[in-house]
């Protein structure tokens, strides 16, 4: 942790007294039981006489996360470069609905109405760890439109309503694009509602991208040697359901089943045309002008049907790496919800746009400490990477 520290705060922190209070909330993060509020963070670095300081360094101070966050990536390009960056959704329950961005939706695998904050995370993710890098925060039309609701929970002017796929680009293409690191393939393992706007947001800013879609989305065959070329749109599993026989097994990496646990499945590829919509499909991608894809179908054990699948921009990519790829999402969500929990992602009880902010900046590097000593990773010095070259892979341009 102190190496971690030497490396973020002096250059994004301008102030000892800032420094110091950034340290120790990360400290009492990582040492704090239960939940993590300022009063038991302070209680386990200092005492109560902190917990002023380290409330007014969350909700108060002047201090800017994302140059925070932009050196935490510094870092872990050095440490741990990522095979991807995995965008991943988190749900944070509330009782209440003063805390920013608080909203009522309804989930369907629960059948109920939910009542919570709801953000995206970018991990950078690699078959060892992971770890978050940015966040953004959804806001849903009322906190964004309300301008009593906005002086309160002091939501900066720039931030403007968005649906939650809109949310989920901008984590990764309005920051991570800034920073300039080398760029690396995207990762939506939640899948999106409008996968049509997701790919061209992503085809345009040149970033790959595979995303997880259901069975029932509709897709054109682009391969004329196979099955339903030529018959419109069909559903994906029906596709992927007509090149069974074309199933080759691929073996990857399982975090849940422990180190060193590897599992195979069944996996199949088959060239689609990708769900763009308007003028853009006239630029690029094949000879009819329209841009190509593979949907992967993925069998797990003795499954008759196929359990997952996979829309991918990556058209030249082995499938191999692909579901390895994919597989990351899987790393991410239980990363997340295991070193994410401990160190108290979820937890900020703050009401401020800008304290939740700050909060989970400091939770991720603390998240980051924590997967790094796990891994037994040497750590490495930030700011070494502006000069990097860009690491896309022209196979996935």
């Amino acid at each position: 942790m102190s190496e971690l520290s030497a490396a973020l705060f002096p250059a994004c922190l301008r102030r000892a007294d800032q420094r110091r209070r950034a340290e120790q909330y990360v400290r009492g993060l990582l040492a704090a039981d239960g939940r993590k509020s300022v009063r038991r963070i302070a209680a386990s670095v200092g005492g109560g006489a902190d917990e002023q300081g380290l409330h007014h360094f969350i909700t108060h101070s002047t201090w800017d996360w994302s140059s925070m966050r932009e050196a935490l990536a510094g870092y872990l390009q050095d440490v741990m470069p990522p095979q991807a960056w995995v965008v991943q959704p988190m749900a944070i329950p509330k009782t209440g609905e003063h805390s920013v961005g608080v909203d009522r939706r309804f989930v369907s695998r629960l059948g109920k109405l939910d009542v919570g904050q709801h953000a995206y995370g970018v991990w950078f993710a690699g078959a060892e760890i992971s770890a978050p890098v940015n966040w953004r925060l959804h806001l849903p039309g009322p906190w964004v439109r309300d301008e009593e609701r906005r002086r309160r929970a002091e939501i900066p002017d720039e931030a403007v309503e968005e649906t939650l796929e809109e949310c989920a680009a901008a984590a990764v293409l309005e920051s991570m694009l800034r920073w300039g690191v080398p760029r690396m393939p995207v990762v939506l393992g939640a899948g999106s509602a409008d996968v049509g706007a997701t790919v061209r947001r992503f085809r345009a800013a040149g970033l790959p991208l595979l995303v997880r879609v259901p069975g029932a989305m509709g897709l054109s065959v682009a391969d004329p040697t196979l099955p339903g070329f030529g018959a419109g749109r069909l559903s994906a599993q029906r596709i992927v359901d007509s090149v069974r026989a074309l199933r080759r097994p691929v073996e990857w990496s399982d975090p849940g089943g422990g180190v060193g646990t590897v599992r195979s499945s069944q996996v199949v590829a088959v060239r689609v045309v990708l769900p763009e919509g308007g003028p853009s499909l006239l630029r690029a991608g094949s000879a009819d002008g329209r841009p190509h894809g593979l949907l992967l179908g993925e069998w797990n054990g003795a499954q008759h049907a196929p359990s997952e699948f996979w829309l991918t921009t990556q058209e030249r990519t082995p499938v191999p790496e692909l579901l390895r790829l994919a597989k990351l999402a899987r790393r991410v969500a239980d990363d997340c919800a295991t070193s994410g929990g401990r160190v108290g992602l979820r937890d900020f009880t703050g009401r401020s746009f800008r304290g939740w902010h700050r909060h989970i900046t400091l939770a991720s590097i603390a998240c980051a400490a924590t997967t790094l000593a796990q891994a037994g990773h040497v750590p490495g010095t930030a700011g070494q990477w502006a000069g990097h070259p860009d690491a896309l892979d022209a196979r996935g341009a």
